[in-house]
């Protein structure tokens, strides 16, 4: 099985030790990952300011670069979520097509190949998780507060629950946007700060000491308010807290592939 990361742009020109983190979390757990070095922007900031033919562009180019991957994994459910829903709709090809059911955000993955179900260490903190929108609402990476559907899994909350010492804190509010939405936080600034602050509200009653999800967009953007607040909050990426948790067992003679996870994904 041929698997390849994909590292979004915001990764990788702002907080790059995501990428690296989920690179240690693979390879801990024992799959094999490539990361292509011709990756460019999957075309999401393009599609949702409606720029079709720049998107498009992009896509196919993501195309090209992935397209002899077995397994595409997207630090990113924003991204992995345009891959899946939007590109098949602006280039609906067979090749589009395969990619992007081939495409899976990076804790989906994991949790598709049975990582949900070992320890995945030790980490001693109260976390707030904040889903994306994106993730939950396109992808269906967990129920939304909103649907009467039945009760789909949240991959995230999974593997987080598999951390020993981790206290998951119950938000008033799960699953609120928090006023990131890309072009939305440019165009309009403050109902976006508010949205944020709003977020950081409720983490801050719930008591959590970091706030942890699946999209890096979000978190800058929370982290941003937090600091210009003078709130005490760590930001992390779901990669970065299990790179940490895989590596205390590490430190402390527990290797993370002891469980037979080195063999490679079941």
């Amino acid at each position: 099985m041929r698997i390849a990361l994909f590292v979004p742009c915001y990764v990788d020109q702002l907080k790059p030790e995501v990428g690296l983190a989920a690179l240690d979390v693979l390879e801990a757990l024992g799959f094999e990952v490539v990361y292509p070095e011709a990756q460019t922007c999957c075309g999401q900031p393009f599609i949702t300011a409606g720029e079709r033919d720049r998107g498009r562009a992009l896509g196919e180019h993501f195309v090209n670069v992935f397209e002899d991957f077995d397994e595409i994994v997207a630090l990113s459910g924003s991204c992995a979520a345009s891959i899946r829903r939007q590109l098949p709709l602006l280039a609906p090809n067979d090749r589009t097509k395969r990619v992007a059911a081939r495409t899976r955000e990076f804790c989906e993955f994991l949790v598709d190949h049975g990582v949900a179900s070992k320890s995945l260490g030790h980490f001693s903190d109260r976390v707030g998780l904040h889903p994306s929108c994106h993730a939950l609402r396109d992808l269906g990476l967990g129920t939304p507060s909103e649907s009467r559907a039945p009760a789909r899994i949240d991959p995230a909350r999974m593997l987080l629950s598999q951390v020993a010492g981790l206290e998951l804190v119950d938000l008033t509010r799960r699953d609120e946007c928090c006023g990131f939405g890309g072009l939305f936080a440019i165009e309009e600034e403050a109902v976006s700060c508010r949205m944020g602050l709003d977020r950081l509200a409720d983490h801050r009653g719930a008591g959590a000491r970091v706030i942890a999800s699946t999209d890096i967009s979000c978190l800058l953007h929370l982290e941003g308010l937090a600091k210009k607040n003078g709130f005490d909050f760590r930001t992390m990426h779901v990669a970065e807290i299990l790179a940490a948790s895989l590596a205390s067992d590490a430190e402390h003679g527990f290797a993370a592939t002891g469980d037979g996870l080195a063999d490679g994904p079941r």
